[in-house]
């Protein structure tokens, strides 16, 4: 990997996709954002088409730090980590089912803001802001970080900070512009060649091994094929499969702004059904095109320095001339989709969440403006705080731990807000605090003094998530019991019954089976279950 050898040819459709995709982006938005009103800027005009709003759900969640990443870790520890994969589908449906559209008939901006409806505006500070810090300080740096070293294997004598500058300035142009139509046309552009890149990839690594699969079964621990393991698995015991992916993935698809705020732009529920079931569809060839080729890396390279090099190993060593430029191509696509992403919804969420509640008279042109303005503040931010990121150990494992630490007191407060009739806003502001302190604690005794409580310090992390939980649901039931019921209207609003069970049942009773959301959840059910029951 200290040699790597680039052709013209491949440099010069990688210089020809970023400055096409970033002009287009530009030129595109223009015509098609409504940009002169603020939900044209944050939601798109809430106009967005299912397939829109699905292939950009894949294309901003699968960033290069994902395809690096999920190659990397089954290198290491074998197709355990599709679990993530397979679990999004399921986590798309219950999200589909039950929350969707009460986010969609709030008509909110934020998922902040849908917590202030439900509870009060203390929730939502909290929640946007720890949202906000996340967005730029850990996801869009982070994916500044992963896709600059990518490229500085092809530019090796480029400044890390100089690619990272180049990168953020690169995605701004058009995210700062065009607002959130210009990162989802862009996306869903980037979303196709990303997953074309994959392909591409999965089919020369199993053209170096004459694609024998016997090969792959015979060099392969019977363990590393296997996507349940025993509990004394230390990437991924069974347990943390049932309790703790679950609870990552539905924070992260069903409450992570930069990734909702795709589903909000959805020109109604049935679009927004859609493009969310479409998105866990488009998650499962993951096992093939991006998980398989880290198995085939570890038979072709068994003794790289790092797992995260079998990815770009494979990519420099594998793909022909033409070919490895449209995949490089594709990594830009997903780091670019990837930063737009977080840019945006940041922005959004300063903007929608603060600015327009500390300033109310602000009319939909200077809220666009402010939120332009705060984009490029994020930029420069994140920018600058991405090369600090080399002092770090892994990052993908990382921010899966950082997630599992982050994510419980969430999940908690919009699962009881939502199926508890009863959970009120001290409750949940309390439940939020108390999940704080929690998670604090965990910090302090798994990262800095172990010796405190040794049988926490050592729970493999997607068992911790789940006692986060509890613990702030355990401070969110008895408050709000002890304290004034929730008012009526927010109870009505935004809290699930058996009734929208049955007015939408009404509602689909002569929709065509294809187009009723709820065969295609059992059908994409179905097919999950059989591919993990295939390769459990």
């Amino acid at each position: 990997m200290h040699n790597i050898h680039i052709s013209p040819i491949d440099i010069g459709i990688m210089l020809v996709y970023i400055v096409g995709i970033a002009v287009w982006g530009l030129l595109y938005s223009k015509k098609k954002s409504k940009g002169d009103t603020h939900e044209g800027y944050f939601l798109a005009g809430r106009n967005m088409t299912w397939p829109i709003v699905g292939i950009t759900l894949y294309a901003a969640n699968m960033g290069s730090p994902a395809l690096v990443g999920l190659a990397g870790d089954a290198y290491s520890t074998g197709i355990s980590v599709f679990n993530y994969e397979w679990m999004a589908l399921v986590v798309l449906v219950f999200f589909a089912i039950f929350f969707l559209p009460f986010y969609l008939r709030s008509k909110v901006y934020t998922m902040p803001e849908f917590l202030q409806r439900r509870f009060d505006i203390r929730s939502r500070y909290y929640f946007s802001f720890i949202t906000l810090v996340g967005n730029i300080i850990i996801d869009t740096a982070g994916i500044l970080y992963s896709g600059a070293l990518i490229v500085k294997m092809i530019f090796p004598s480029m400044e890390l900070w100089h690619i990272i500058a180049i990168l953020a300035l690169i995605t701004a142009a058009y995210t700062v512009t065009g607002g959130l139509s210009a990162v989802m046309y862009t996306e869903a552009v980037q979303g196709v060649l990303l997953m074309l890149g994959a392909v591409f990839l999965s089919y020369f690594a199993l053209k170096k091994i004459d694609f024998n699969f016997a090969a792959i079964v015979h060099d392969t621990p019977h363990s590393m094929l296997s996507l349940i393991r025993p509990m004394s698995d230390k990437a991924m015991p069974w347990l943390g499969l049932v309790v703790g992916v679950p609870l990552l993935g539905f924070y992260f698809w069903g409450t992570n702004q930069f990734m909702v705020q795709r589903v909000l732009s959805a020109k109604n529920t049935d679009h927004g059904r859609w493009g969310a079931l479409f998105a866990g569809i488009l998650k499962l060839p993951g096992l093939f095109i991006v998980v398989f080729p880290g198995i085939i890396g570890r038979m072709l390279y068994p003794h790289l320095s790092s797992p995260d090099l079998v990815y770009p190993t494979m990519l420099f060593n594998l793909l022909p001339v033409g070919i490895l430029g449209i995949v490089l191509a594709g990594l830009i696509a997903a780091i670019s989709s990837s930063i737009s992403a977080t840019l945006n919804s940041a922005s959004t969420l300063m903007t929608m969440d603060f600015v327009s509640n500390l300033k109310p008279g602000l009319t939909p042109k200077q809220l666009v403006r402010v939120g332009q303005i705060f984009t490029g503040i994020f930029v420069v931010i994140s920018a600058a705080w991405a090369p600090m990121i080399d002092g770090f150990p892994s990052l993908f494992k990382y921010l899966q731990q950082v997630l599992a630490l982050i994510s419980p007191p969430v999940v908690a407060v919009f699962l009881l807000g939502l199926f508890w009739k009863r959970s009120n806003a001290t409750g949940a502001f309390y439940g939020l605090m108390g999940g704080l302190v929690s998670t604090i604690f965990a910090v302090i005794v798994r990262y800095v003094d172990p010796n405190l409580f040794p049988w926490f310090a050592h729970i493999q992390f997607l068992l911790v998530a789940p006692i986060l939980l509890l613990v702030t649901m355990a401070v969110i039931i008895p408050v709000s019991l002890m304290t004034a019921p929730p008012p009526k209207e927010a109870v009505e609003q935004f809290t699930w019954s058996r009734k929208f069970y049955y007015q939408e049942s009404e509602m689909l009773s002569g929709t065509p089976w294809y187009k009723n959301y709820r065969y295609q959840a059992i059908g994409s059910l179905i097919l999950t279950f059989i591919l993990v029951y295939i390769f459990r």
